[in-house]
């Protein structure tokens, strides 16, 4: 009987000890995330499972996982690191509380202006080259079993098109944007970032509630930086399926994928 109930014993100080470990690590290094929505495409699409390098950007209250962020009374951020233009940032909604990705396009003191679709930073204009076409079939995608907005009208299974674009941030650095049709937010005022804040977009421009948009209109507006997760660079695993175990479902070519 004492040897049954040592063994119960250690059985539970084994799965005790990894709990915290796993915590620990989730915690200060690396936090899995998976894309659920479109507005990040084609740089990310719907299934991309990737890790989120928390030691990025430094560690704030957001960085502790949400069921025990009470474990992290953290004022602002401790051992903070600015995040670079370009960057596809993983952070916590101001308001509501949950997990977004976006690409980070305005710094602290950045005047941003989208006219026609086509960004102004500080004035300049933020070039975009034609890159043809982004072609996906039109189906139910991922869990939530939504269909992706298309330039043209496929029915089932047919190609779904949208513009692609190569845009080319201050500095240089290049990616893929998204154009779908003339939305509100193709054309906005002048937004002045303020100081210790970030301004976001989604590459999927005409699908993606984001800075554009204020938190009271259901969009991300202004992101403080003590709201900011990690950085992402990388997908792991990648699948198109509404279940992992949909094996046949899988991207073999996103696996390990780099992100720019």
């Amino acid at each position: 009987m004492s040897s049954a109930k040592d063994s119960l014993t250690e059985t539970i100080k084994t799965v005790v000890y990894a709990l915290l470990i796993a915590g620990i690590f989730r915690t200060l290094f690396f936090q899995p995330f998976f894309i659920p929505s479109s507005s990040m495409k084609d740089t990310l699409l719907i299934g991309d499972f990737l890790f989120v390098n928390k030691m990025s950007y430094g560690y704030s209250q957001w960085s502790c996982p949400k069921v025990v962020n009470f474990l992290c009374p953290i004022s602002g951020r401790i051992l903070g690191s600015e995040p670079e233009r370009g960057d596809i940032v993983v952070f916590e909604h101001p308001t509501q509380h949950r997990t977004f990705v976006k690409r980070l396009i305005g710094l602290p003191g950045d005047r941003v202006q989208i006219r026609d679709g086509v960004i102004f930073l500080n004035g300049e204009e933020v070039p975009q080259t034609d890159d043809g076409a982004f072609v996906e079939t039109f189906e139910k995608q991922g869990a939530a079993g939504r269909y992706p907005a298309c330039t043209n009208t496929p029915g089932e299974g047919g190609d779904c098109d949208k513009e692609k674009y190569i845009e080319t941030l201050p500095g240089g650095r290049q990616h893929s944007v998204l154009n779908i049709r003339t939305t509100g937010v193709d054309n906005t005022q002048v937004y002045t970032v303020p100081a210790n804040n970030y301004f976001f977009m989604g590459d999927n421009r005409d699908n993606s509630a984001d800075s554009r948009v204020p938190t009271t209109m259901g969009g991300v507006g202004f992101v403080p930086e003590e709201y900011l997760v990690g950085k992402a660079s990388r997908v792991i695993f990648s699948s198109a399926g509404k279940r992992l175990v949909y094996f046949w479902t899988w991207r073999k070519d996103r696996f390990f994928k780099a992100l720019q």
